[in-house]
């Protein structure tokens, strides 16, 4: 086992969550026992999630999408009440890490991303108040934008939405992991051939023909699902306790 308070430090360090200003408190947002045998992982802690961890006896849960973001009503009602019910009762801890974990150089969604899809990463584009938010770098040669899309839906198990943004094959990119389709105008004057990301507004179609640069929307969930279960096997091993990943479904 692990003390709480050891593991949620470690984290908090791992993952420099200092350094950044967020919409939602990275760490420890829900405390539960104090002792962590075993930890489970997701994408989003949805009621769906936390059942699924609670029925594996979890200690804790660790996700990239976490509780009391920014502008919501703070109000414990409705669907946060019963989450919230479920972890206490429970006795189970939250915690939650986002820009920490999108930026990450190995655990990171961008970096597992990369890693997933074979792209060499040439490093940044910093055109955002978040640094290395954007990651750009190549292929090992220029394919076609079918090729491409075939390689995701390889990958990450889905199959992406391409807007075509000309006759260029790709060999230069940059990616952003969740809901980043508005850097696209960013990747598009660095010059690369096309840019991904997880979510796509109507708004991006226009922009990736106008722009000139092939645009895939991977999925949401698709494209950050990899950070959480990477850094949960890592503290596994690190601390060796036990750690299962919960793969909710989620076409988005």
């Amino acid at each position: 086992m692990i003390d709480l308070n050891e593991l949620t430090a470690y984290l908090d360090q791992l993952l420099q969550v200092s350094d950044f200003r967020d919409a939602a408190p990275n760490g420890l947002q829900v405390e539960g026992r104090a002792q962590v045998k075993r930890i489970a992982s997701g994408v989003t802690a949805s009621l769906e999630f936390l059942q699924a961890a609670a029925s594996w006896k979890a200690d804790a849960v660790l996700v990239h999408h976490g509780y009391f973001w920014k502008g919501e009503s703070p109000c414990i009602d409705g669907m946060k009440k019963q989450r919230l019910r479920l972890l206490l009762g429970e006795d189970m801890s939250l915690l939650a890490y986002h820009l920490p974990l999108d930026v990450h150089p190995r655990y990171g969604n961008n970096a597992q991303l990369a890693r997933l899809l074979e792209l060499h990463v040439d490093g940044y584009l910093e055109c955002t108040d978040v640094p290395s938010l954007i990651m750009s770098g190549h292929l090992d040669g220029p394919v076609s934008t079918e090729e491409f899309g075939s390689r995701i839906e390889h990958c990450l198990g889905r199959r992406p939405l391409h807007i075509c943004g000309g006759e260029q094959q790709i060999r230069r990119l940059a990616w952003c992991s969740g809901a980043a389709q508005d850097y696209i105008e960013c990747a598009a004057s660095a010059g690369v051939d096309a840019y991904l990301s997880g979510e796509i507004s109507e708004r991006t179609v226009y922009a990736a023909r106008e722009l000139g640069i092939h645009y895939f929307a991977a999925g949401h969930n698709a494209s950050e699902r990899y950070g959480c279960r990477a850094l949960g096997e890592h503290v596994a091993q690190h601390f060796v306790i036990e750690h299962r990943h919960f793969d909710i479904d989620n076409p988005v």
